[in-house]
């Protein structure tokens, strides 16, 4: 192990693994077939980026995250079916969705019973005016766009990693194993999830309705926190829904970047990126996304309450700051 690595980071030794599932019961289409890939070391955050880094990047740059800037009609129009008239300009104000709990069951199939897109939610707003961060500095920072996490990356002169390298991090050493933490199905033992029925009712039996403060579970088997629950994370590559079949033809991938372009068949217009890891929201009777293979399919420019990111940092970029300082 390289011993004087970045702070706040934990070595992950390179390997070979098998990326995807052939075997898990709850498996969907774009986790399989499982495949063959070999990473090379690097470093990550043991945690979630929180909202004091995230405050100390925007002190720092000024940066005004996607979900602050008024909304521009001629990008959001290439992310939708031709024809969509403009909307009116108080509809194309700064917002961003938030999760809203309903008051009954309700069908599962459409999110938008439980997303709202709401004015004035961002960062430092994460359920939109009102809410505060005051009070959840040691959270994970969310309402964050792919964009918004690269560019805290390129400041912290780290990347995002790739998909590739995310699941074999979230594996923390173990090969076929369902979870970060091996096979226990008590999930709210090891993860921030969601206990009750979904959207309706969480009895908060792992003690927390929304997000928890990063590190609140135990650490994987490399010393990683919340590779499972808490927030989605961004990954940098592209999302492609067949991309596990396209590459299973050409064996062996050596640190892969993804897929060269972007396909959702659910989201055909947008440019979608991979997310990794499961929320808060995720519970089994809707979203097994705790599983260290599930794949998740995001816009580029969207923002939630339930994602954020984590950065890792190769030998090169680690050498590079030392050289700096």
């Amino acid at each position: 192990v390289p011993q004087d690595g970045p702070p706040g980071m934990r070595w992950i030794p390179g390997g070979e693994y098998l990326m995807g599932t052939d075997t898990d019961p709850q498996r969907r289409s774009d986790e399989v077939p499982a495949h063959r890939v070999r990473v090379s070391g690097f470093w990550m955050d043991t945690t979630e980026v929180t909202n004091a880094q995230f405050s100390e990047f925007v002190k720092a740059t000024g940066y005004v995250t996607t979900a602050e800037r008024p909304i521009d009609w001629e990008e959001l129009k290439k992310q939708l079916p031709p024809d969509i008239p403009k909307p009116d300009d108080a509809l194309l104000q700064p917002a961003s969705m938030v999760f809203t709990m309903t008051d009954r069951a309700v069908d599962l199939n459409d999110f938008l019973n439980w997303w709202t897109f709401i004015p004035g939610a961002d960062w430092k707003h994460p359920q939109g005016p009102g809410s505060d961060i005051q009070d959840k500095m040691d959270h994970p920072v969310v309402q964050v766009s792919w964009d918004d996490a690269v560019a805290y990356c390129k400041w912290a002169g780290k990347s995002l990693p790739t998909e590739a390298e995310w699941e074999y991090a979230a594996r923390g050493g173990l090969s076929t194993e369902i979870y970060p933490w091996g096979n226990d199905t008590v999930l709210y033992k090891h993860v921030n999830s969601w206990t009750g029925n979904f959207p309706y009712e969480n009895t908060e039996t792992d003690g927390y309705l929304r997000t928890a403060p990063v590190g609140s579970y135990a650490p994987n088997g490399f010393g990683l926190y919340d590779m499972a629950g808490n927030v989605w994370e961004w990954c940098f590559d592209y999302y492609h829904a067949e991309y596990y079949q396209m590459v299973y033809e050409q064996g062996l991938q050596i640190n892969p970047t993804g897929p060269d372009t972007w396909f959702d068949p659910n989201q055909p217009y947008n440019i979608v990126h991979v997310k990794r890891g499961g929320s808060f929201l995720c519970n089994e009777s809707y979203c097994s996304s705790y599983r260290t293979t599930a794949r998740m399919a995001t816009s580029y420019d969207t923002g939630q309450d339930h994602s954020g990111f984590r950065c890792i940092m190769t030998p090169e970029m680690w050498e590079a700051i030392k050289d700096n300082q």
